[in-house]
């Protein structure tokens, strides 16, 4: 299991009229923190297409538990509970300034083939830089 946090202040522009973080944004965060998950395992996505691997979404689920509002600092805590497949699997927690769970999320991305766009396995590098955290 690997899990990576990241900070997020809300922005004036991503609130409501009421000042709630509008509900649009938040698959926005859990984005930026999977992307700084993969990058502290040392796996950047730029590096990843450069390199020919795409990886789209496939499935984002989203419960929402309690509203986040303008200019509150958001802890986000980003899980990989399984070694990748052809799928790889993201778990979500996001954490208001009181430590209350505000928020829970999942996505699942598969890993494709930038010139043909078909499924592939997860390359053998991230594989590589993932397995010291899954040995038991």
């Amino acid at each position: 299991m690997y899990t990576h946090e990241i900070e997020i202040r809300v922005r004036y522009g991503e609130a409501d009229m009421m000042g709630y973080l509008y509900y649009g944004y938040y698959s926005f965060y859990y984005e930026q923190a999977r992307v700084e998950t993969m990058r502290s395992l040392g796996i950047s996505y730029k590096r990843m297409e450069e390199l020919g691997f795409l990886l789209p979404v496939r499935d984002l689920h989203i419960k929402f538990i309690k509203p986040a509002f303008y200019d509150d600092v958001l802890r986000i805590k980003t899980t990989i509970n399984k070694m990748p497949t052809v799928r790889h699997d993201f778990s979500y927690e996001m954490f208001n300034a009181q430590g209350e769970l505000i928020n829970e999320a999942e996505t699942t991305l598969v890993y494709l083939d930038k010139e043909t766009r078909k499924l592939v396995s997860c390359p053998e590098f991230v594989k590589q830089l993932m397995q010291p955290h899954f040995i038991k």
